[in-house]
């Protein structure tokens, strides 16, 4: 009998997990190193009414072997067993790692005061800290940090957005939408500081590189992730800015697959990449599964994120590029639609901010109208009027 072992317990290892058990062959064990069960990101920076930060992995685990508070040190991939930090030996067949990431760290004086976000007990540490009129400071205008930005807002907070560049969300989202949803920031009252480097986190708040001093009980640093590589790397296993894997997130070793933050994916569409959302990593762990029980395939699955904040939605479907040509789709006062295309006319990647009701469709005939590369007439994308269903009946 088979025995498949996954080393980390998010979106990726859990539905990894959930495939290969669904095959109903072999034993499945899945490792996690948090002491409880295994739960979704999102919410962590935008909790919901009914988990708060807590919301468990829509997978069922039933049949699934999970042991929690389990850190992996070693892999020998002669004798093909795992070693854990508490000295066990585990025997696997077919390994998936899927590690994740971790958060980049500030390299300036008394940057161990500053907080991260990446797991529930960073958002617990957090919200220990959380009262009314208190003042936070993030440093950082990445996704996370506007998305915590806008619910420590919400609970009444005087909030503060440090950003080394000149705008928020510069590696993945087109500049005007950029600039939308920092104008909705502001209305809430949020301070933006653009082009502004810190010099250290004192206990009394953030200390600008013009000394200033930016006053703050809560300092965040949210400035990204690194990809957890290291258990692969001191097994032998080539990394790059993730464990480097072919199209079928299969790495060097026949016996060893990698999936979600920590992989670097030679990608059919986008070459040697590396994807950080939720949906990726969802679809990678159920493929991962498929693959390592013996289905054939190439992992070529558009990458797509969304993220809420106040009452606008972003939403990206494929890897967005200045340099392209860019049709722009007016939804209103509230909405707007950049469409990406080629040097041929075909769609290659679409932007859209605004209501989520109202850019979810847009953004979902977009990703249609990629994956079958369909020529896409300029006047017709800028046309609100216009159903672009017709392009994919044409």
């Amino acid at each position: 009998m088979t025995r498949y072992v996954i080393v980390g317990a998010g979106e990726a290892g859990t539905r990894a997990a959930a495939a290969l058990r669904d095959a109903g062959e072999g034993e499945v064990l899945l490792l996690s190193e948090e002491p409880v069960p295994p739960y979704e990101r999102p919410p962590l920076s935008k909790p919901d009414d009914e988990h708060g930060f807590r919301k468990p992995v829509a997978v069922d685990l039933a049949g699934i072997e999970l042991r929690l508070s389990t850190r992996v040190v070693a892999v020998d991939r002669a004798e093909g067993r795992l070693e854990t930090e508490a000295g066990e030996r585990i025997a696997y067949d077919r390994l998936l790692l899927a590690t994740g990431a971790r958060p980049r760290r500030l390299a300036v004086a008394g940057a161990s005061r500053a907080l991260v976000l990446r797991t529930l007990a960073d958002a617990e540490a957090i919200d220990a800290r959380v009262r009314a009129g208190a003042r936070a400071t993030i440093v950082g205008a990445g996704l996370i940090g506007l998305e915590l930005a806008c619910t420590l807002r919400r609970r009444g907070l005087e909030v503060a957005v440090v950003e080394l560049a000149p705008r928020a969300l510069g590696r993945a989202v087109p500049a005007e939408l950029a600039e939308r949803l920092v104008a909705r920031h502001e209305r809430q009252g949020v301070r933006f500081l653009f082009g502004t480097e810190i010099a250290a986190i004192e206990p009394a708040g953030v200390r600008l590189a013009d000394g200033n001093l930016l006053a703050a009980e809560i300092v965040v640093a949210a400035i990204g992730v690194e990809p957890e590589t290291a258990l692969a790397a001191t097994a032998g296993l080539p990394c790059a800015n993730g464990i480097l894997v072919d199209s079928t997130l299969r790495t060097a070793d026949p016996s060893i697959w990698a999936a979600g933050d920590c992989a670097a994916i030679d990608h059919p569409r986008y070459g040697r990449v590396r994807f950080e959302n939720w949906r990726m990593a969802c679809d990678q762990g159920a493929f991962a599964g498929r693959v390592m029980r013996g289905e054939g395939g190439t992992f070529a699955a558009l990458p797509w994120f969304w993220s809420d904040q106040w009452d606008l939605s972003l939403q990206i479907v494929g890897l967005c590029d200045p340099a392209r040509c860019a049709v722009h789709r007016s939804l209103g006062a509230d909405g707007l639609v950049r469409f990406e295309l080629d040097g041929t006319g075909r769609l290659e990647a679409a932007a859209a901010l605004g209501p989520a009701a109202l850019i979810g469709r847009e953004i979902r005939l977009a990703e249609r109208l990629i994956e079958r590369a369909v020529a896409c007439p300029s006047d017709l994308l800028a046309d609100p009027g216009a159903d672009l269903r017709r392009l994919l009946r044409g």
